[in-house]
């Protein structure tokens, strides 16, 4: 596969996906991948909504996908939240979309925020 069949998901992308939004259905002959700095929202969003075995079934299933994270990459998304904190970025989602940047895939995302920055795939 090529980098344009990788897609990084943030937290809003994993939880329109397990909830079935058909707008995510097309990415999922893709490759997906997240972080475990996502993997923990999801986590604690699921724990909120629906409770521990659900939270716990949806963290086994997605930590396959999760990869490392390299210090530079948080380096660097720390650096590019500097440079946009007026826009009241998540530390996460900066971090998913540095390593977006920088490994040349795209960051799947529903949050407005990302709307119209470089290599956003943006859905909702």
């Amino acid at each position: 596969m090529t980098h344009n069949q990788i897609y990084f998901c943030d937290t809003y992308a994993l939880i329109e996906i397990i909830g079935g939004n058909n707008n995510y259905k097309k990415y999922l002959d893709k490759i997906l991948i997240t972080s475990a700095h996502n993997l923990m929202e999801l986590y604690y969003a699921f724990l909120r909504d629906y409770g521990e075995e659900t939270a716990d079934k949806y963290f086994d299933i997605w930590s396959s996908f999760s990869l490392h994270v390299p210090q530079g990459t948080i380096k660097n998304a720390m650096k590019f939240k500097l440079i946009h904190k007026k826009d009241n970025l998540s530390y996460t989602d900066c971090i998913g979309y540095i390593y977006s940047i920088e490994n040349g895939i795209m960051f799947l995302t529903g949050d407005i925020k990302f709307k119209n920055k470089e290599k956003v795939e943006f859905v909702q």
